[in-house]
């Protein structure tokens, strides 16, 4: 059974009409970047819980999470007019496998997200080891709308940080954005687009994949990859590909 402690609202950052990041300040057992949270309310006499990734790097002083509100969500709008100094339920342990100790070692490391699900990479690129286990880092982060690509600041910090390691590769489906590929991730690997735009190939000798977010994207992308010769990451069988969907 989850061990449920209060959290209280530092700061509730609405990045547009419904995606917003929660920081909080909890004293939660330590975790690993990639790792996820549940965020929990009474609601109707239950309690009513959701998983959020963490945004922050383990070191951080305050947690922060990353969400979608879903116009008729029993719980993201609640979350949505959280405002500072309010409580909020979070458990105190972490949970989930989707961490840098799972996966293999490689030349490549390439991170594809969708929409809220860029959240774990912030933690695990400000957490620091990637950047000693992989030559580049190349992070593929899909959209609806360009102002769904939140965080610039962060990852622009990083990109100064990291110029030789870090690739920045963002996609907008529904408008034409500049520095964005358009359309799909999918149709951009089944014709090598991304490969080329990137400058680098998706091989099983030098790839590791870590795949977040829209379970279709997911369950796709995976079938693509395998295609070109990628396996699926097992603890009893190391392979390429690391997934995590997102609900």
């Amino acid at each position: 059974m989850a061990t449920w402690i209060k959290a209280e609202v530092v700061e509730n950052q609405h990045w547009t009409k419904d995606l917003f990041s929660l920081v909080l300040s909890a004293p939660v057992e330590p975790f690993k970047a990639g790792q996820f949270t549940k965020l929990g309310m009474e609601i109707d006499g239950k309690l009513i819980q959701r998983a959020y990734s963490f945004v922050n790097p383990p070191h951080s002083k305050y947690l922060e999470v990353y969400a979608t509100r879903v116009a008729d969500g029993l719980m993201s709008p609640r979350l949505h007019a959280l405002e500072p100094g309010d409580n909020v339920m979070i458990t105190q342990d972490p949970a989930g496998y989707f961490t840098l100790d799972e996966v293999p070692q490689g030349q490549h490391l390439w991170m594809f997200a969708t929409g809220t699900a860029i959240g774990p990479y912030i933690s695990l690129m400000e957490q620091g080891d990637v950047w000693s286990r992989f030559r580049k880092v190349i992070l593929v982060h899909a959209v609806r709308f360009a102002a769904d690509l939140t965080y610039q600041a962060r990852l622009n910090a990083l990109q100064e940080q990291y110029p030789d390691q870090l690739v920045i590769q963002p996609f907008v489906s529904r408008e034409p954005t500049a520095g964005a590929l358009s359309g799909r991730v999918t149709h951009a690997l089944e014709d090598g687009l991304l490969e080329r735009v990137v400058g680098l190939p998706l091989t099983p000798e030098h790839s590791q994949v870590m795949l977040c977010g829209n379970p279709a994207m997911v369950k796709e992308v995976k079938t693509l990859l395998e295609g070109k010769g990628l396996s699926k990451n097992l603890r009893r069988k190391p392979g390429n590909v690391t997934t995590e969907h997102y609900w």
